[in-house]
């Protein structure tokens, strides 16, 4: 079987409320680290999300 081109990963809350969003890459044609701005409920307001690894 070939390998699969989107991954799921996880995208953790640079705030440190453990908040996490789950979105797909396409892994072959982005292959750094995905970082996005995205709204955290438990600050209430928008902060940085990084790619972490689901477990």
């Amino acid at each position: 079987m070939a390998k699969p081109t989107t991954v799921k990963i996880r995208l953790n809350s640079t705030g440190d409320t453990g908040f996490f969003y789950v979105a797909k890459k396409n892994s072959r044609t982005m292959t750094e680290k995905f970082k996005l701005k995205k709204y955290d409920p438990k600050l209430r307001k928008h902060v940085e999300f990084t790619e972490g690894k689901i477990k």
